[in-house]
């Protein structure tokens, strides 16, 4: 495959745009995205790279990279020492790239590169954060409906709103990035944490196009693992949700005494009412310690962020001050 060498190649000037695309067994389509991805990009900029992190593929997928990055100074490659995980492996890359605006999407055409040159020019009119909303979901019934809960409960705990169908897909200012390279969160849900910033946000739906090829890495158990560290990210309320029981079984235990003194009163027997009382107030402070507890682990994780979100095997075609 030949490709062409636009003029800002150098490796001390920084390019306009970045594009982040992780991937995980996919030597069906690393050189078919990175082609796509060319092709929309010299249309509207002359200055961009492609960084592509690699997380522990079992195929030729890294060869492949390498290969590309061989022919096109354009074409990067990170490669991790293990599988590091859906939130934490593209994140890396993200922040590792040195693009004026950053465009995050698939390797396996989930994504359309067709909407690139979009994401560019409303980026150049000022939005800091552009994202591709799919229109439609494809699942079963069961991943339907367990993707409608976890928007539902979002909405209801969240400190921010999570917006329904965004992946991810998009391109992101530099400062937005910045951002949220500053929060040093060590399970980054991303989609969340750009809404997060607060920074001004547009939404591009389109329709998706499904996978050109291969088998999907999600599964069942990913999916759930990525919708809990979603909850857990985007939501302080969660972990102080056993004060809000602690604060209704006080209630409770304070209307059941009530219940047992308005009962020795008129004579009848009052103590089931204290012994309901009993196991009420039980409750109220045993949820009481979870609640402190909780929140003290939620502090002392604020204050103690620090592990690195991957660790690198190797970089290909990155400069020395990268």
């Amino acid at each position: 495959m030949t490709m062409s060498i636009p003029p800002r190649v150098s490796p001390g000037i920084s390019p306009e745009i970045s594009v982040v695309i992780p991937c995980r067994n996919e030597e069906a389509n690393a050189a078919l995205i990175a082609a796509a991805v060319i092709a929309q990009l010299e249309q509207v900029s002359d200055s961009f790279d492609i960084i592509f992190i690699d997380n522990a593929s079992t195929d030729r997928t890294v060869a492949i990279i390498r290969e590309m990055c061989a022919a096109d100074p354009r074409i990067r490659l990170i490669v991790n020492t293990r599988n590091f995980g859906q939130m934490r492996s593209p994140t890396h890359a993200i922040f590792e790239a040195s693009g004026d605006a950053v465009i995050a999407m698939c390797a396996d055409f989930q994504d359309s590169p067709e909407l690139l040159p979009r994401f560019v020019e409303r980026w150049r009119a000022g939005v800091d954060i552009v994202l591709g909303v799919r229109e439609k979901e494809k699942s079963t019934f069961l991943f339907g409906s367990l993707r409608r809960l976890f928007y539902a409960i979002s909405r209801k705990v969240g400190e921010y709103p999570i917006i329904p169908n965004a992946t991810g897909f998009g391109l992101y200012d530099r400062k937005v990035v910045r951002t949220i390279a500053a929060m040093k969160e060590p399970e980054p849900f991303f989609r969340g944490m750009l809404v997060e910033t607060g920074y001004s946000t547009e939404i591009i739906p389109y329709p998706r196009p499904g996978r050109l090829r291969g088998l999907s890495n999600n599964n069942f158990f990913t999916l759930l693992d990525f919708a809990l560290s979603g909850l857990a990210s985007s939501s302080k309320n969660l972990i102080r949700l056993p004060f809000f029981v602690a604060g209704f079984c006080g209630v409770l235990t304070g209307l059941t005494i009530l219940a047992a003194l308005i009962a020795a009163v008129v004579g009848t027997p009052s103590t089931p009412w204290l012994i309901a009382g009993a196991v009420e107030l039980q409750f109220a402070l045993l949820f009481g310690f979870l609640g402190l507890i909780g929140d003290q682990v939620r502090l002392t994780s604020e204050r103690t962020r620090g592990t690195p979100l991957v660790v690198e095997r190797e970089r290909v075609n990155f400069p020395q001050d990268y």
